[in-house]
């Protein structure tokens, strides 16, 4: 006996709608947003218990804690319902999109042994996030007085009174206060980053992907927590998706009647982009590996053999660097699964 539950969920409330394997609704109840609450409410359900959410602030908790209590978990990503809409309407519309299997994405949860460096990446990422700002808004000042800011002089503490000066008395408080919060956050990113590498160095697999050309002490601490395990792409092609890699066409009109009546292809222009759903960390990350091996011009590198290739042939710089991109995707998923350290020896063999 199979029960689908959809669950609404609110800072404050959560409304649960209640199917049975047969789409009759069963019950609906509104319910408060308390660990014990929920697990009481999930517990009254006989049979098989079927639990949808959808991704938000609270889907990592209620995961973390309803899970257990359930037959199946799943965490889609959120709608758009352009039409009625209410707690009940979208608690029992997820119960029967779990039902009758229409799910479009499913968001992975679980961080497994990863979870102390998730939150140690995302402190760190987010510090990171912060001083970038105050950086451009500390430029934009001196910018909007047209000061030229070429160097990354202006950042610096020491030579803070030398770049005020620059500025009329009026606008040197604004300067002094983003030189303040610029400081504290510099000295906050410092210490961010020392405790995500710390945590990062207690897993045998943070070693082996650093061997991996381009994949640096930080990004490999970024990349564990979100991948969490390479089993859960079956192919490279996936996870190249997942990262924002992905290749697509677009074409429209692409059939036209011929001559004795059948229909024919036409020769249509197809647009050639990247996919746009992607989590956009990893996009991040392989991109900036990418020119990190462009940059280092290491010879004896496969990897940077492959782009002095590409260019030979023709290829844009552009392009090139794209394909690089994949490949040292493709080279962490293989070396993931496979445990051992990157060795040139095979790369150049393939």
């Amino acid at each position: 006996m199979d029960r689908y539950i959809g669950m609404d969920v609110h800072s404050a409330s959560c409304t649960a709608g209640v199917l049975s394997a047969k789409g009759r609704r069963l019950k609906s109840v509104v319910l408060e947003t308390n660990g014990n609450v929920l697990v009481e409410f999930l517990r009254t359900i006989p049979g098989n218990r079927h639990l949808i959410i959808e991704e938000g602030t609270h889907s990592n908790w209620l995961n973390e804690i309803l899970s257990p209590h359930v037959y199946e978990m799943v965490v889609i990503g959120v709608r758009k319902n352009k039409g009625q809409k209410s707690d009940k309407i979208d608690s029992f519309g997820l119960a029967e999109k779990l039902r009758i299997g229409s799910i479009e994405t499913r968001v992975f949860k679980g961080n497994g042994d990863f979870a102390a460096l998730d939150a140690t990446s995302k402190a760190y990422r987010n510090v990171m996030v912060d001083s970038v700002r105050v950086m451009n808004r500390l430029k934009c000042v001196f910018r909007s007085r047209g000061i030229p800011t070429g160097d990354k002089e202006i950042y610096s503490q020491s030579k803070k009174e030398q770049w005020l000066k620059k500025l009329p008395n009026k606008i040197q408080p604004l300067a002094r206060t983003y030189y303040t919060e610029l400081g504290m956050l510099l000295e906050l990113r410092k210490q961010a980053q020392k405790e995500m590498r710390k945590e990062a160095r207690k897993h045998k697999i943070y070693r082996t992907l650093r061997t991996i050309p381009g994949m640096g002490p930080n990004r490999v601490a970024e990349l564990l927590p979100i991948v969490v395990t390479p089993y859960r792409f079956p192919n490279k092609r996936m996870f190249w998706t997942y990262c924002g890699l992905g290749v697509v066409m677009r074409s429209s009109s692409d059939w036209v009647r011929a001559a004795n009546g059948s229909w024919i292809r036409t020769n249509t222009q197809q647009t050639r982009g990247l996919n746009y759903n992607h989590n956009h960390c990893l996009k991040k990350i392989f991109k900036g590996a990418a020119t990190t091996v462009i940059g280092q011009k290491r010879q004896k590198d496969p990897v940077y053999q492959h782009y002095l290739s590409l260019l030979d042939g023709g290829t844009n710089p552009t392009l090139a660097k794209l394909t690089i991109a994949r490949q040292i995707a493709s080279i962490t998923l293989s070396i993931w699964r496979s445990g051992k350290d990157y060795d040139t020896r095979i790369l150049k063999k393939k």
